[in-house]
């Protein structure tokens, strides 16, 4: 039977941990209380006669319950100065312990607990609240203005004087006096170049209030794509957020258009006022939006009815255990406190889950409520066997083949400093290629494992779905299958050389393996993991046109993984051109190496990554508008140019070249280094409760971040082999190559692990455990 610290540890929200009673502190306490009474007892064993007698009389049920319970300890109420902290509880002991003083210690810190629980409970239950009051308002303007819409297009067809009182009975009117245009030309002077301004209305606007102002205006202005909506003297904004190139460019050429419509006074009606045009668009960005949020808030309840069923758990357990220690009762007396306490007696939660869960199944469910459930309720796949099975098998089978392959190899020479040069230049790169690539993705599956150990909430962090998310026996398994093909059809294009056949005939087989794996890719069927394949690809184009994309976690995670893949990607690069230029029917396997725009393309390769992630600081500081991504920038920019430094003393071995790439390197590695270990870690803390370490860890064992800095130290140094060109014995310098490119992508996925630890600390430093979603309407003030 598993022991209830463990399964109070495996249910609770890592987010609110903190938060949660402290269980752990509170077993430490008795166990002080235990030995005390067991040192008395052993002191005491020779007792009187007459000491017996009275034990026993106390143990009648007319002498002992009834004492005990209003006898032993008295638990008092303090009404809290404010709203937010409400009653506070002290408990004051009426009856000898045989140590008094860790009595009192245990009741303060229990009483402490409960009062904490309380106020957590309440700030929680509050903020719920609010923000549900806040949603219940947008779903009704939200109604009226798909109503609106409904309305509009129904009226395309009748005459011009009823589609006038139609407007003004839906209030879709927009003023096109000179003072409503003087106030717009003042907005637009506000919004600038990110935002999207046409007027609609909504009799729901004065309702709206400060809870919908997620953002200030400057972020609101770089961020998101506004529509002023002007209702009966009131105003709101629909706020979409520019997460992608075609809300950028659509607010931009919206914002442009709308002035020329506003210049034209052709355009507005009798009294002034023209026609609204509902953008269609914009309604379903808005309704998304909108139902994310309910999803996200929906969660959060369920989040907090969690923490009040374990918290209660846990006071009724500890209870039990100090009533078993000082064999008292002190369980009635606490336990109708705890009982009668805010956390667990207000029903305001439960009812507001209630009004979600209904107002989600009528407007975003069709009253399905079956179909409402798989959204706020979302069912997790259960974990087969069979995908353990399989791992075993293709795992056992890619061993062999690399063992055979291996052997091939050496009896065949292929890795000797004087080898086949066609097969090394050709083949080779294919094999370093995908040995890089799933080396990575092995890795991070034993990220996905640790990241799960250590209750570090990824999945909220990278913002994946529950349903959808790739558990680490999932990532095991396609890095195991997909090596066991690449193994096996390597093996048998190399048993084909040994054999005799010429290039000519085989040459071929490279190119069809790697065009198989992009045909997986983007495969349409709903077949091996569409849902992840299709994300990796989304996040991939998101990295290739930074930053015109919102970036996420998700995206700059990416991003940094590509920028220890840069072999990779120069394999990649120099297979598509041997394949696509026809160099393969003739073996010229120079002719890329010869070709300017190929040099030049390589080049590009070389910084590519670095440059996607620091357009990526770049977005973030333009949103957001912290200097620390200014700063982070400036890492990526050395690393571009040390990069590049590199390629080019490749290509041109010279004093000059390789004196620029020791200083650009050098300073690239301090200022990554730095980055690592007080940004990224967040190590290297003077006045930490922990040695050189910050105040929170995830890991017990501390000499392992020790470790990991030391490690972290030595594989970014790894581009001094660029220097010293030290061979490895007779081994194909190529083979070099890529033993230090898998250190780079170690050291990366060892660096993956801190990285999200210290995201988790900063979100359970703020007990963050759900999304906030921005939502779309939100008030303007009127301008006198």
């Amino acid at each position: 039977m598993v022991k209830f610290s463990k399964q109070f540890e495996g249910q609770l929200i890592p987010e609110w941990k903190e938060a949660f009673v402290d269980y752990w502190q509170l077993k430490k306490d008795l166990k002080k209380i235990h030995l005390l009474n067991n040192n008395v007892n052993n002191a005491n064993k020779e007792s009187s006669f007459t000491r017996n007698i009275y034990t026993s009389l106390r143990k009648l049920p007319m002498f002992g319950p009834q004492r005990r319970e209003h006898g032993i300890i008295q638990v008092h109420t303090k009404i809290g100065q404010t709203l937010s902290k409400g009653d506070m509880y002290e408990t004051e002991l009426l009856e000898q312990f045989a140590d008094t003083e860790s009595a009192a210690e245990f009741f303060a810190l229990l009483d402490f607990q409960l009062n904490k629980v309380n106020q957590f409970f309440r700030t929680k239950e509050k903020e719920f609240f609010e923000r549900g009051e806040c949603l219940k308002k947008q779903m009704e303007i939200l109604v009226e203005l798909k109503d609106a819409l409904i309305k509009q297009q129904y009226d395309k067809g009748t005459s011009s004087g009823q589609n006038i009182k139609e407007d003004e009975l839906i209030s879709a009117t927009i003023s096109c006096d000179e003072e409503s245009n003087k106030d717009r030309t003042e907005q637009e002077q506000d919004i600038e170049n990110s935002i999207d301004q046409v007027i609609l209305d909504s009799p729901r606007s004065s309702e709206l209030g400060n809870p919908t102002n997620i953002n200030t205006e400057d972020n609101k202005s770089k961020s998101s794509s506004e529509r002023v909506i002007n209702s009966q003297g009131k105003s709101l904004k629909i706020h979409i957020p520019l997460t992608n190139p075609t809300r950028t460019f659509s607010a931009i050429t919206y914002l442009l258009r709308d002035d020329m419509i506003n210049q034209s006074s052709n355009k507005c009606g009798p009294n002034g006022r023209k026609k609204l045009h509902i953008n269609r668009t914009k309604l379903k960005h808005a309704e998304k939006m909108i139902r994310g949020a309910f999803i996200e808030l929906y969660k959060g309840l369920g989040y907090l009815k969690t923490y009040r069923n374990l918290n209660m758990l846990a006071f009724v357990k500890i209870l039990k255990k100090f009533d078993k220690v000082t064999n008292k009762q002190v369980l009635p007396i606490y336990l109708r406190v705890v009982e009668s306490s805010y956390f667990n007696s207000s029903d305001k939660a439960l009812k507001l889950a209630d009004d979600v869960e209904e107002i989600f199944i009528k407007h975003f469910a069709e009253d399905d409520k079956k179909k409402a459930m798989k959204y706020l309720k979302p069912t997790q796949k259960k974990e087969s066997h069979a995908v353990t099975f399989f791992i075993g098998l293709f795992g056992g089978c890619f061993i062999a083949l690399l063992v055979g392959y291996v052997i091939m190899a050496h009896i065949t020479g292929l890795y000797r400093p004087k080898s086949d040069t066609i097969y090394m230049e050709t083949v080779y790169p294919v094999l370093s290629m995908f040995s890089l690539m799933f080396l990575h993705f092995f890795l991070y599956g034993c990220n996905i494992f640790m990241w799960r150990k250590t209750r570090v909430n990824y999945s909220f962090i990278f913002e994946l779905a529950q349903t959808k998310e790739l558990k680490y026996r999932d990532v095991f398994l396609i890095c195991t299958t997909s090596m066991t093909a690449v193994i096996g059809v390597l093996f048998l294009h190399l048993t084909l050389v040994a054999k005799g056949y010429s290039y000519n005939q085989i040459q071929a087989i490279p190119a069809l393996l790697l065009l198989v794996f992009i045909l997986l890719l983007v495969c349409p069927f709903n077949i091996i993991y569409k849902s992840s394949r299709y994300r990796f690809i989304r996040v991939i184009r998101n990295i290739m046109f930074s930053p015109l994309y919102k970036v996420v976690m998700l995206d700059f995670f990416m991003a940094d993984q590509l920028c220890s893949q840069v072999p990779m990607l120069r394999n990649l690069e120099y297979v598509a051109c041997y394949y696509i230029t026809g160099s393969y029917k003739n073996q010229d396997y120079g002719y890329c190496m010869r070709t300017k725009y190929y040099r030049d393309l390589a080049y590009a390769v070389s910084f590519l990554p670095y440059y996607w992630r620091a357009m990526q600081c770049a977005r973030r500081w333009f949103d957001e508008g912290h200097k620390s991504h200014l700063i982070n920038l400036g890492k990526y920019v050395s690393a571009m140019l040390a990069a590049g430094a590199k390629v080019a003393y490749e290509k041109e071995k010279n004093m000059g070249w390789l004196c620029l790439v020791i200083v650009m390197s050098s300073v690239a590695t301090v200022y990554q280094l730095y980055w690592d270990f007080v940004k990224d870690w967040g190590l290297l803390q003077c006045h930490s409760k922990n040695p050189w370490l910050r105040n929170e860890l995830m890991l017990r064992r501390k000499f392992i971040y020790y470790f990991s800095m030391g490690l972290n130290l030595v594989l970014r140094l790894a581009w001094l082999q660029t220097v010293l060109h030290y061979n490895f014995g007779t081994v194909d310098y190529r083979v070099t190559g890529l033993f230090l490119a898998a250190l780079e992508v170690i050291r990366r996925g060892h660096w993956n692990y801190y990285r999200l630890e210290n995201e988790h600390l900063n979100n359970a430093g703020k007990f963050r455990a759900v999304k906030t979603v921005p939502l779309p309407f939100h008030e303007v003030e009127e301008q006198d």
